[in-house]
């Protein structure tokens, strides 16, 4: 169904060869995943695959690109449409309309099938997708979670034979990637080809027929599933790519702190007069790292928006060392790196982002921080034009070069691969020894683990556990984040 034969591409402007000599095979039915490092190509295949490169990533591009014995090449997009959809990493990236019901009957629309043929489409997706509770609301009332079920679900409803899914995980909490798994399911038993690009892999164990194994533009393997879930650890490492089995990752001993320095009491805060967060109170101690974790939706991103400053405080207040604060001295106090890090890079190339409104910052240190998270190679790059992936740890990078008392990272590892997960990770550890507070909305356990001394638990705008990580609250860590098959 899908061929890819000798294919070399260069996009625009770029120095390097972007995928050398690519020969791929993927027959009608088979569920593949692509893996490897961040930046080695493997989001680039699927626009090969889609059309986007060359109709719209233009560049330098030799060899033959053919689905269903059409050449990708010459292929008009709309009938490439009509055979492919593609989830991308980031769903805003792909949405057209402002609210929910209207994204997912775009696509349908767009094909002029009838109105009884798009309301069919669009019930059996909207029920089969679990998306309901999202229907009727406004894209941008959505967390970044509730965005990518938005944009799986107009997907799914478009019933094309093919769909490709880039890292469709990424934001997504325990229950609802457990759910991603049983639609992947359901599309590979349906007879439906998927791929895959993911970083996060142990739920796809037992799903995926295949898995080609990339690297700087190269595939270097392609092994059944099997013999891919089923790697010793080394070589695991060796090939940078992260854990297949979270049951069997555990916390690291952390410290445990006395003093509180930040104390926030019965908070309650929102958009216009809405309450989204209600009656949250914590303290937080100099040198802690503390996850911000919960469902989708459940308000974690609206109290790290609260904490700096950003959002509208309807009742309680907040202490730093004792003293009221008022919104100004927390948007003074604290920096946030958001989730969809596109809203906040500026500048016209790399290095001059991490300089960009920090007038405190020598080049040599910027430098230096862009040389620990494998940003070197692209200094004089627009920030535009880096992976998803290579964006997040820019936006760390910055965080980590401010000097605010406060640092709030929302999802600083989604679309990370190993190793700049592990590279996040030390460079946050050495924060607290500053006397900084961390906290981190995450839905990555493993990032969990490594990092973080204590876990603050949201679920529908409250606060509802508080705990610190030891071997006492192992099983209770756990059970948030690994989800059976059967629940």
């Amino acid at each position: 169904m899908i061929e890819i034969s000798n294919l070399s591409f260069r996009y625009k402007n770029s120095k390097e060869i972007n995928l050398k000599k690519i020969n791929l095979q993927i027959k009608s039915g088979e569920c593949v995943l692509l893996s490897g490092r961040s930046g080695c190509g493997k989001t680039s295949i699927l626009r090969l695959i889609n059309g986007l490169i060359p109709h719209f990533f233009e560049g330098e591009i030799e060899g033959t690109d053919t689905v269903n014995n059409m050449n990708i090449m010459e292929t008009q997009m709309y009938k490439i449409a009509e055979m492919i959809g593609t989830v991308y990493q980031n769903p805003r990236s792909q949405f057209f309309n402002i609210d929910t019901d209207g994204e997912i009957a775009f696509g349908i629309e767009n094909l002029s099938y009838p109105r009884k043929e798009l309301i069919r489409r669009m019930n059996t997706a909207i029920a089969q997708t679990g998306v309901e509770s999202l229907m009727g609301k406004s894209i941008y009332e959505l967390s970044g979670g509730e965005k990518q079920k938005i944009a799986f679900a107009s997907i799914y409803a478009m019933e094309t034979q093919i769909i490709l899914l880039d890292e469709p995980s990424a934001n997504l909490d325990a229950e609802a990637t457990q759910s991603l798994r049983k639609r992947i399911t359901e599309l590979k038993e349906a007879g439906k080809t998927v791929i895959i690009t993911e970083h996060r892999l142990y739920y796809l164990n037992g799903i995926v027929d295949r898995v080609i194994y990339m690297n700087r533009g190269k595939i270097t393997a392609d092994m059944p599933s099997n013999q891919f879930f089923t790697m010793n650890e080394s070589k695991r490492l060796e090939m940078g790519l992260r854990t297949v089995d979270i049951s069997t990752v555990f916390p690291e001993n952390k410290p445990y702190f006395k003093k509180p320095i930040l104390q926030i009491s019965n908070v309650s805060a929102g958009y216009k007069k809405s309450a989204v967060i209600k009656n949250i109170s914590f303290t937080a101690c100099a040198g802690e790292v503390i996850a911000i974790v919960g469902s989708n939706g459940a308000g974690k991103s609206t109290l790290a928006e609260t904490l700096c400053g950003l959002n509208k405080v309807l009742s309680g207040d907040f202490r730093y060392k004792g003293e009221l604060i008022s919104t100004k001295q927390r948007i003074t106090l604290g920096y946030m790196v958001f989730q969809d890090v596109d809203y906040q890079l500026f500048a016209d190339s790399v290095k001059n982002e991490c300089l960009y409104g920090l007038n405190s910052i020598k080049e040599k240190d910027a430098e230096e921080m862009l040389q620990s998270l494998y940003l070197t190679d692209f200094t004089e790059k627009h920030p535009a034009t880096l992976s998803c992936g290579q964006k997040q740890r820019l936006a760390v990078a910055v965080a980590m070069l401010c000097n605010k008392e406060l640092l709030i990272f929302d999802e600083p590892t989604s679309g990370l691969d190993l190793e700049s997960m592990i590279k996040v990770t030390e460079l946050i550890k050495m924060l607290p020894k500053s006397g900084r507070m961390i906290l981190i909305v995450t839905h990555d356990y493993e990032f969990i683990c490594r990092v973080c001394n204590r876990v603050l638990v949201m679920n529908g705008g409250q606060l509802i556990d508080d705990f610190t990580i030891n071997v006492k609250n192992n099983t209770k860590l756990n059970n948030i984040f690994v989800k059976r098959e059967d629940e």
